[in-house]
């Protein structure tokens, strides 16, 4: 798997327990949690300030994470980051869920238990409240409309997939 260091200073962090899928690309001041998850195609480069992500939490294939100098992007615990989807300077917290191929931008805030739904873009500056879902261009907030339960069986399901792949992945060709 592509892991690159960018400077001195600046390495990726992998917790053991983590899957790195060797497909994948890490740049940069990377923090990846226990059990953690970051499948083919993901790129994930912090060349300008930190991108934190926390245990349980699954980076799906193709999803594309960056920060810029004021803005780190931090993904918390238990989060699901769906394929293609787009983080940049922003902040998951525990238990949210980004969907496929949307976009979340500078300063958002995804709050607990809230979901950005497919192809939604956030843009800059905005709060998803807990449990709420934001869908469509520009995004439009429903509050109340979403649960943690129902994020956490999208996790739970993902640290059980790293793990099977962990274990007996293997390349044949």
């Amino acid at each position: 798997m592509p892991i690159y260091a960018l400077e001195d200073d600046w390495e990726p962090q992998i917790h053991p327990d983590a899957f790195v899928h060797p497909e994948a690309v890490l740049i940069g001041r990377v923090i990846l949690g226990a059990h953690s998850s970051v499948w083919p195609g993901t790129v994930i480069r912090a060349d300008d300030n930190t991108i934190s992500i926390g245990e349980r939490t699954s980076v799906q294939d193709g999803a594309v994470l960056h920060c810029t100098h004021d803005f780190p992007t931090t993904v918390g615990a238990n989060c699901t980051i769906g394929h293609n989807a787009h983080l940049e300077g922003c902040t998951l917290e525990d238990g949210s869920l980004a969907g496929s191929g949307s976009v979340i931008l500078h300063g958002t805030i995804v709050s607990t238990g809230a979901l950005v739904g497919a192809n939604a873009l956030v843009p800059g500056g905005k709060v998803i409240p807990p449990n709420a879902m934001a869908l469509g261009v520009p995004a439009k907030i429903r509050e109340d409309a979403n649960s943690l339960e129902l994020n956490m069986l999208n996790a739970d399901n993902y640290v059980e997939r790293a793990a099977r792949y962990k274990a007996s992945m293997r390349r044949i060709g």
